[in-house]
């Protein structure tokens, strides 16, 4: 089965990649307009999953990300919108220059291929994945996991419905809707048809694709984010940052994690960020610093474990640990981060400085919520992953992201020499 799909996606690629902008472009809004028409079903697909996931115990956090709402099927149609506004990559010369021997050379941009993107339990991924892929020119081979199975299937038949009207091939967006996990094994060996594999999901997911693919994976995703909230900083500035960053969203991967606390205005801080915590519902874990400040012996503090500071929360649980200096707080975060997304609160452009350069993440922040890591919120439009790596891509993935190069040399009958 997987071979024949990796056949057609790698026909189909070939076609894409030769595709003008405005077709690209009218593909992906009649994919928008056809997931506002057809949100109907795709919600009540999304409906069985929900049901089934609630039955199988899943926690909320994999409930929120599963979940699909008019609301957000809505804003996910938009996304789609806002990805043709972008400029289309493909065909730019990055640069060039004229050799001593008459060779003018230049870069292109051009489509990667094929992207296998394996994923758990996001059905929004879907539809980002396939608007970036076919702006691009890129084909692409979707595996979602079992508990989107329903959803998945009903927003594939819309983009191929999509594809097939605008007269491109419905093989330029493929699922493998069937759950068995053999299957993602087979996508890792298909080193043949498909380019590049993006896993979207925990730790245990981007090991098994960096253990077993034999094509090559971006990895990332996986957000251990703290903020450092030094001695200067404001109080009443810094806490909606922190309550933003931990509360908005606590499911996602830029969510706020470990909260870093210089020691000179714990005594002060501590009771005012447990008053706005305790509003917010959220749980903190302390070290043994912390808890003797607060010395309230309420269940909304427990003591943190040294396996938690490795984790994502994914949820309103919020570690706090006491620093001594700004150099102890950079030192915990290459102990305990993931290399996703970092922050400092601060009034001293001097620590606002070093921070930023002593930290090595993806993305790093002066007085601002790590919540800002996102394709859409850096003008990307949607993104196909966060990378936290460093080849050839980091940070939020976007158009470029998917694009390769390849060198073009124009001669005057040239030979060498």
């Amino acid at each position: 089965m997987l071979q024949q799909m990796g056949k057609t996606a790698r026909l189909a690629s070939y076609q894409l990649a030769q595709c003008p902008t405005s077709i690209k472009n009218n593909s992906l809004m009649v994919i928008a307009d056809l997931l506002e028409q057809h949100s109907a079903s795709i919600l009540i697909a999304n409906e069985k999953d929900i049901q089934a996931a609630k039955e199988q115990g899943l926690n909320e956090a994999i409930l929120d990300r599963l979940l699909l709402t008019p609301e957000r099927l809505s804003s996910i149609a938009n996304d789609v919108r806002k990805v043709v506004s972008l400029t289309d990559p493909i065909g730019q010369i990055i640069d060039g220059s004229t050799l001593e021997n008459g060779l003018k050379l230049h870069r292109h941009r051009v489509p990667l291929g094929v992207i296998g993107v394996i994923y758990e339990a996001r059905p929004n991924v879907t539809i980002d994945i396939a608007a970036l892929c076919l702006k691009t020119g890129n084909a692409a081979i979707l595996r979602g996991g079992k508990e989107t199975i329903n959803t998945n299937t009903s927003i594939i038949s819309v983009i191929q419905k999509a594809l097939k009207q605008v007269g491109l091939p419905q093989t330029a967006v493929q699922c493998i809707n069937n759950p068995d996990r053999k299957y993602i094994y087979e996508l890792l060996k298909l080193d043949k048809y498909i380019d590049m594999i993006i896993p979207r999901g925990g730790a245990s997911l981007h090991k098994l694709c960096r253990e077993y693919s034999t094509i090559p994976v971006i990895t990332g995703g996986i957000g251990v984010c703290h903020i450092f909230v030094d001695e200067t900083a404001d109080f009443d500035n810094a806490l909606p940052i922190i309550v933003n960053a931990k509360t908005q969203r606590p499911s996602t991967c830029n969510t706020l994690e470990t909260l870093l606390v210089h020691r000179n205005i714990a005594e002060k801080f501590l009771p005012k960020l447990y008053q706005v915590m305790v509003d917010n519902n959220v749980v903190l874990h302390t070290d043994q610093n912390c808890y003797d400040i607060l010395k309230t012996g309420n269940a909304t503090i427990l003591p943190v474990k040294n396996e938690e500071l490795r984790q994502e929360w994914l949820s309103k649980d919020l570690n706090v640990i006491i620093v001594d200096s700004l150099e102890l707080a950079v030192e915990h975060i290459r102990e305990y981060g993931t290399g996703h997304s970092e922050s400092i609160l601060t009034r001293n452009l001097l620590n606002a400085e070093q921070f930023v350069n002593q930290v090595d993440a993806a993305a790093v922040y002066v007085n601002a919520s790590t919540r800002f890591t996102d394709g859409g919120q850096f003008g990307l439009g949607a993104e196909v992953a966060v990378s936290t790596q460093k080849l050839h891509a980091r940070g939020p993935m976007g158009l470029e992201a998917l694009t390769t190069y390849k060198w073009i040399g124009y001669g005057d009958d040239l030979i060498r020499q």
